[in-house]
């Protein structure tokens, strides 16, 4: 099995094609950054629909076809919104809301011959707002129903799941000011345990759809 996983740099991304590597299958990896090497791969900015329609492409065309997606690429930009500079607060949408629509748009002639399926990374906070946080929160619920939307539209054709995540131990807060970044109490969610839900969704047969997964630490302060 084929799985265009983007972010696959870091985070869950690389989690993910970690457990897809593990279950034997095929990792093919969309990030800016260039990935662990043992991963087929093309950089690319998911902010420039191009760049991202042309990753989906050329990795589809490399390994001869695509039988699942993962959408686990994502930015922030804490702060206020008269703080945040308008085009750091535009390029979270950018990133994480039209990227997600542009690699899945690409990459629905290739998944619909195959039956495939696709998931895609929402967040807690797409269900859930915080302050301070208006930028990924408005692209996290928008991923979300790009996702609810894209079920009904591709029903019968494709298997569509909602991940929503909470708080991982990753790289994501790295550089932000303390106040911005999980206290030691957070006890945030190995992102290796979050991948194996994808891996989950991704093993389901044709016909049979898990649609959503919440997954966060048992203390995770955005959900409910």
């Amino acid at each position: 099995m084929n799985v265009l996983i983007t972010g696959g740099a870091s985070g869950l991304g690389l989690a993910t094609a970690e457990a897809v590597e593990k279950e034997g299958w095929k990792a093919l990896v969309v990030d800016v950054r260039e990935p662990d090497q043992r991963f087929e791969h093309v950089t690319a900015d998911l902010a420039d629909r191009g760049e991202a329609e042309r990753a989906v492409r050329e990795l589809a065309e490399r390994a001869g076809g695509l039988d699942a997606v993962v959408t686990a690429a994502g930015i922030d930009a804490c702060g206020r919104l008269e703080d945040v500079p308008a085009d750091d607060w535009e390029r979270v949408i950018r990133v994480n809301l039209l990227g997600t629509a542009s690699v899945v748009r690409a990459a629905l002639p290739y998944l619909k011959h195959t039956r495939g399926k696709v998931v895609t990374c929402a967040s807690t906070l797409g269900l859930r707002p915080l302050s301070d946080a208006s930028a990924y929160s408005a692209s996290k619920f928008g991923v979300v129903g790009f996702t609810r939307g894209l079920a009904i539209e591709t029903r019968g054709e494709i298997g569509v799941t909602l991940l929503i995540p909470g708080g991982m131990r990753t790289g994501f807060f790295d550089g932000r000011p303390d106040q911005y970044k999980p206290g030691p109490e957070a006890g945030l969610n190995d992102p290796a345990d979050v991948a194996q839900a994808i891996v989950f969704a991704l093993r389901q047969p044709a016909g049979c759809e898990v649609r959503e997964l919440v997954v966060c630490p048992s203390t995770e302060t955005s959900w409910p």
